[in-house]
């Protein structure tokens, strides 16, 4: 079976109050992705500005736009421009008092190829998603691109097997997750490496029952409560990309900003399929459970 080669990239970042200066940052980072020959560009979760849902204020909905609107001009003449393909995830305005934490894919002609609206909205200390973000009305589509069917999915939808499965059944031939998650600085050294440890092993278990790639990235930095209420949250960096054995093929470290680059072979999802053949043993004859929210 012959080898289908796609360099990768996953731009994990700090982020500042500045938004301009965040995305100026961020475009940078895909020209120099691009001239190391990367053709998907991953960023991380509400890349333009920093992590708002940590408290809840009606001013912070200024920060959402409309698709397509300025950031997905901007990115769409880059990915033209650079003939790449980017994964953008944005603050979504879809009408007065209606938004989204919504994925954007720009392809390497320039267009839209699709959006993926987050399905599963957190609410949580420090996490009050619920507040701002509209659960997802787009279900799980894997979204065609050039470079093949992006199974493009948001953060805390990392944690449910369910949403990755159902991209791999529609097709997907890679796994995507932009990601906000981080630790409270107050927690103890080893309940942080417990947390981190269970948001890698999760997301490798996802690429491995899929028998696909799995692209994640994180942010990285402090990010202080704006109410200063808490201690505000350490975003964990660790953006990794794994196989379809769930093999990691590239992973950053917490603290710093970089460009990670990954070369995935697309052929290999195949190959891994054919001596593990879990889409074939499926048993969807006994599966009627998975529909409840609880087996009483």
């Amino acid at each position: 079976m012959t080898a289908r080669t796609l360099r990768t990239a996953l731009i994990q970042h700090a982020a500042t109050s500045d938004v301009a200066a965040n995305f100026a940052a961020t475009l940078h980072a895909i020209r120099t992705a691009a001239t190391q020959g990367a053709r998907l560009i991953l960023l991380q979760e509400l890349h333009r500005s920093m992590y708002f849902c940590q408290q809840e204020q009606t001013e912070c909905f200024d920060l959402a736009e409309t698709i397509p609107g300025p950031s997905t001009d901007a990115l769409a003449e880059l990915a033209h421009t650079l003939n790449i393909v980017i994964v953008s995830s944005l603050f979504e305005k879809r009408a007065a008092g209606l938004y989204h934490n919504t994925a954007v894919v720009l392809d390497s002609d320039g267009s839209i190829a699709g959006c993926y609206r987050k399905m599963h909205i957190p609410d949580d200390p420090g996490f009050y998603e619920k507040f701002y973000f509209t659960p997802g009305d787009l279900g799980f589509t894997p979204i065609a691109t050039s470079v093949g069917k992006l199974g493009v999915l948001v953060c805390w939808d990392q944690w449910f097997p369910e949403a990755a499965r159902l991209m791999a059944l529609a097709g997907a031939d890679l796994l995507l997750y932009p990601t906000a998650i981080g630790w409270n600085p107050a927690d103890p050294a080893d309940e942080k490496q417990r947390q981190l440890q269970a948001w890698i092993t999760i997301q490798r278990s996802h690429a491995i029952a899929n028998g696909l790639p799995l692209l994640s990235c994180n942010r990285t930095g402090h990010e202080g409560d704006p109410l200063h209420q808490t201690p505000g949250i350490e975003f964990w960096g660790n953006s990794f990309v794994a196989g379809p054995q769930g093999e990691i093929l590239a992973h950053a470290t917490a603290e710093e900003d970089t460009i990670l680059m990954a070369d995935i072979d697309l052929a290999r999802s195949e190959s891994v399929r054919r001596i593990w053949p879990y889409l074939r043993d499926r048993r969807i004859d006994a599966y009627q459970g998975l529909m409840a929210r609880y087996l009483d």
